[in-house]
């Protein structure tokens, strides 16, 4: 069986409540949730959390809510991995066990049924551990500036200061939206930046990460206008 697990516990620090924060028209988390059940990847969609609200907003919502996130794994330096490792191993222990899992963020509303129709199809295709979304740099970063201590600018890579940007491998991020994995690589919380994974790349006017309130300005005008537009943007 195919899993999807949403990570969302209670205690965001930089917007507090941001997982059930109103994000045009409905708690963020609801977009979420949605597209993973608009998309008929998965055979059940659970949403692993230590929190009252977020748990009832996410039942609202069309997601389960099967079990209680232990509080030794909802604290601010648990990582996403060993979150989902312990919702696949809880499915496995209560049947059926999964095959590919997916984690998809609480706050990715830009995420597309599409996208993680096309994140199986790679997964599966590619015998991969991992097939998770990135985008491009918009600016070449072997050309990146730093400030030194007295304000002034140098070069991350001076040696590039004369490099054509066309002549600079291209370079690209997490997109901080979805991981597809196989369930035997979540368990073993095998890394998922390496050569075992791969990638589902996305267009950059799609991604913004949200961890601040002006990430969250700038999400919510970018959202509004993709609405108007073809849904092939």
């Amino acid at each position: 069986m195919r899993l999807g697990v949403i990570p969302a516990r209670g205690g965001s620090k930089r917007i507090p409540r941001k997982n059930v924060k109103m994000f045009c028209g409905q708690p963020i988390i609801g977009w979420s949730i949605r597209t993973a059940l608009e998309s008929g990847c998965f055979d059940r969609v659970i949403v692993s959390t230590d929190d009252d609200e977020i748990a009832a907003v996410a039942r609202d919502a069309g997601a389960e809510i099967p079990f209680r996130r232990p509080s030794d794994l909802s604290d601010d330096h648990t990582g996403t991995i060993p979150v989902i490792a312990h919702a696949v191993a809880w499915q496995a222990a209560n049947g059926p066990a999964p095959s590919e899992v997916c984690c998809l963020y609480a706050t990715a509303p830009f995420v597309r049924a599409g996208d993680l129709q096309r994140g199986l199809s790679i997964l599966q295709d590619s015998g991969a551990d991992y097939a998770f979304s990135i985008t491009s740099y918009a600016y070449p970063i072997q050309r990146a500036l730093r400030l030194t201590a007295d304000d002034r600018v140098e070069m991350f890579q001076p040696e590039h200061f004369t490099t054509r940007s066309q002549d600079l491998d291209e370079a690209w991020h997490d997109a901080g939206q979805f991981y597809w994995g196989t369930a035997a690589a979540w368990l073993a919380q095998k890394p998922l930046f390496g050569c075992d994974s791969a990638a589902v790349i996305l267009p950059r006017h799609r991604v913004q990460d949200i961890d601040t309130p002006d990430d969250w300005l700038r999400a919510e005008l970018m959202f509004r206008i993709l609405r108007e537009m073809p849904a092939t943007a």
